[in-house]
């Protein structure tokens, strides 16, 4: 049996999202492997997931990629 590595990152934007782009970030990311919650808001992206499942580097390249998709700016 394998064991879970839950792990939380957090990705701040450019700006607050509105209600539309909070729920389609959120809608997506929870459809990827290994990831368990997602919440968006006050400018801020919380993912927490299963680092035995993908990696911290997958899930920031994707969260990014669809959060400047939605046409916000990810700060590093």
């Amino acid at each position: 049996m394998q064991e879970t590595t839950m792990k939380k990152i957090l990705i701040q934007v450019q700006k607050e999202f509105c209600a539309e782009c909070s729920l389609a970030i959120m809608r997506f990311m929870q459809n990827m492997e290994g990831i368990e919650s997602v919440t968006a808001e006050d400018g801020w992206v919380s993912i927490a997931f299963d680092e035995s499942r993908v990696t911290e580097e997958r899930v920031e390249q994707i969260a990014r990629e669809n959060i400047e998709k939605l046409g916000y700016r990810v700060y590093t």
